[in-house]
């Protein structure tokens, strides 16, 4: 990371730029809040807030987009609050321990990467669900509820359209996966789970797994038909296309998949490997690499 370090104590910014220097950051330094309003991109800027009554704010506003801690004397209104208020991040009181200093970089390092994280998430999940239009009230829906459809894409967009609505996080689960019983009941019990691939779930299995999901936050889907005797409210959603939506082509990898996973309850290996026009041998390997597990 590059850090500004604006103190006017030389001794404490030499120590500090020469610490965060052993772990890898390239520091400068500046005595002077105005020979620090240079416009040159920091990650981190570390400022005092008592350099000879220099005005603060300027830099707090100039570097905006950056991480600013303030190093203080004192704890006031003028030294953090007001600061804090204009837009700095985090201040640290001294002396201080340069430890401690390390400890709120990375902190923010890490908030400042997962905030990006997220945003990339945000716009990919718009593009990827762009033109899906899900005609049920979202406001009035009550959870747990199960949705059938052909398309995963569709209950995707039903999922995470329903936790934005309700600002809510989801925590996703694939039934298929042999561990994920275990998962659930992990969770929270304001957690709001999404769990695909109910149709991996054994039947004998199904009312444990109904017993593990009452009562609470819970959006499960389907891509085959879903039993009557599920006593949840259940959903029905299909595209136009049996497979896969309008438009789409997959991978040939990505097709062989969606194919063993959802459909190696219907057809027995020898059907389903002949369907694909591969050995059998060749459908366990895809099994493997994909990790996928076959319900008995």
């Amino acid at each position: 990371m590059r850090i500004l370090i604006i103190e006017n104590e030389i001794y404490l910014a030499q120590s500090i730029a020469a610490k965060l220097g052993e772990l890898g950051h390239s520091c400068d330094m500046s005595s002077s809040t105005q020979d620090a309003l240079k416009r040159i991109p920091y990650d981190v800027i570390l400022l005092s807030t008592n350099i000879n009554d220099q005005d603060i704010y300027p830099v707090i506003q100039a570097y905006k987009d950056a991480v600013v801690i303030l190093m203080v004397s004192y704890i006031s209104n003028d030294t953090v609050s007001k600061p804090l208020s204009a837009g700095a991040k985090d201040y640290i009181l001294k002396p201080f321990m340069i430890e401690e200093l390390i400890r709120k970089i990375e902190h923010f390092q890490d908030y400042e990467r997962l905030k990006r994280q997220n945003s990339t998430y945000q716009r990919y999940l718009k593009h990827v669900f762009n033109g899906i239009n899900i005609k049920e009230d979202l406001e009035d829906i009550e959870v747990p509820i199960f949705i059938s459809s052909n398309f995963q894409k569709y209950t995707d967009t039903f999922a995470f359209t329903y936790a934005e609505m309700h600002n809510k996080t989801l925590h996703f689960v694939s039934l298929a996966n042999p561990n994920a019983f275990s998962e659930i009941e992990k969770l929270s019990a304001s957690t709001l789970i999404y769990a695909n691939d109910f149709q991996a779930v054994k039947k004998s299995d199904r009312k444990a797994f109904l017993e593990l999901i009452e009562g609470r936050e819970a959006i499960v889907s389907s891509t085959d038909t879903i039993d009557s005797d599920i006593n949840y409210r259940v959903i029905e959603i299909k595209s136009d296309n049996n497979v896969f939506e309008q438009g789409d082509i997959l991978p040939i990898e990505d097709y062989v998949k969606y194919i063993v996973l959802n459909y190696q309850h219907k057809f027995p290996d020898t059907e389903l490997s002949k369907k694909l026009g591969i050995s059998r041998k060749s459908l366990w390997e895809k099994r493997k690499k994909y990790g996928i597990i076959k319900k008995k």
